[in-house]
């Protein structure tokens, strides 16, 4: 099938370098090129979606979460040289 496709100079550039390398036809570059990004979208969408878990970590004993603010007042304090 014939059809006419707007390809960046970049791109255009890129293919050729491909072509000469491989001793390849232009088209058939092409071909390849967009079989392999079809296929790499197509298996792509089939790939479950990565996931975190996550785990409940809580402060050390002791640790007063309505108090941190004095608690990083108390630190620099004594991080203070005198």
């Amino acid at each position: 099938m014939r059809t006419t496709l707007t390809i960046s100079d970049a791109l255009d550039g890129r293919l050729r370098k491909v072509a000469r390398a491989e001793n390849r036809s232009y088209k058939d570059v092409v071909n390849d090129a967009l079989a392999r990004g079809i296929e790499r979208l197509e298996t792509a969408e089939a790939e479950p979606e990565y996931r975190v878990e996550t785990g409940a970590f809580g402060l050390r004993p002791g640790i007063d979460p309505d108090n941190l603010n004095q608690l990083v007042d108390e630190l620099e304090t004594e991080a203070e040289p005198e």
